[in-house]
């Protein structure tokens, strides 16, 4: 069975998880777990108090196919947990999907995984910010996600792509899944 861990920050964009979350648990069979930095709660940006499953010391890359990160404010906050970057790395490293979604794709960047991959985010400006990154010119100005060697990247203003993407990545992009996105995709045609 499919698994995701979707690692949550103080303050996360709940609405950046909340379709991948609901669609891969109660359409797919897909088991979703969630993490914070030590295991305790966190209240999202829309004030939703989410009691994690998990520390991110507790996620394992073996127990899982896919590590979600989705933004919010904890970077503009300062309060990302520091060891973020290394569990994203761990999940690279066991060849294992890695996403980020908005402040979390630039995330992505500092942690150096989308050095060699094509990658978006909210802008480029915002990777630049992390020292560890080098891959402008894999970067995608678009209004899509995109999804590249495992690595899934979106503009805070694309989570139904973010959320195809990481199910086509995983394998579970079939007909149940399309008859349950498609139609909040719609309003865009």
């Amino acid at each position: 069975m499919t698994a995701i861990v979707v690692a949550l920050t103080p303050e996360f964009a709940d609405w950046e998880c909340a379709l991948l979350m609901a669609v891969a648990r109660s359409y797919l069979g897909v088991t979703v777990k969630t993490a914070t930095g030590d295991g305790s709660p966190v209240t999202s940006m829309g004030g939703l108090n989410v009691t994690p499953d998990l520390s991110f010391a507790q996620v394992r890359p073996e127990d899982f196919d896919a590590l979600v990160v989705p933004g919010g404010l904890a970077w503009e906050n300062k309060r990302v947990p520091a060891d973020l970057h290394d569990l994203v790395r761990s999940f690279r490293d066991k060849n294992k999907m890695a996403a980020g979604i908005c402040a979390a794709a630039s995330m992505l960047a500092g942690a150096g995984v989308l050095n060699d991959v094509k990658h978006t985010g909210n802008r480029v400006a915002s990777h630049q910010e992390y020292p560890g990154y080098s891959g402008e010119k894999l970067y995608v100005d678009g209004p899509k996600a995109v999804s590249a060697d495992g690595v899934v990247t979106a503009a805070g203003t694309a989570p139904f792509t973010f959320t195809v993407e990481i199910l086509k990545g995983l394998g579970l992009w079939d007909a149940t899944a399309q008859e349950e996105l498609l139609p909040f995709s719609a309003e865009h045609r």
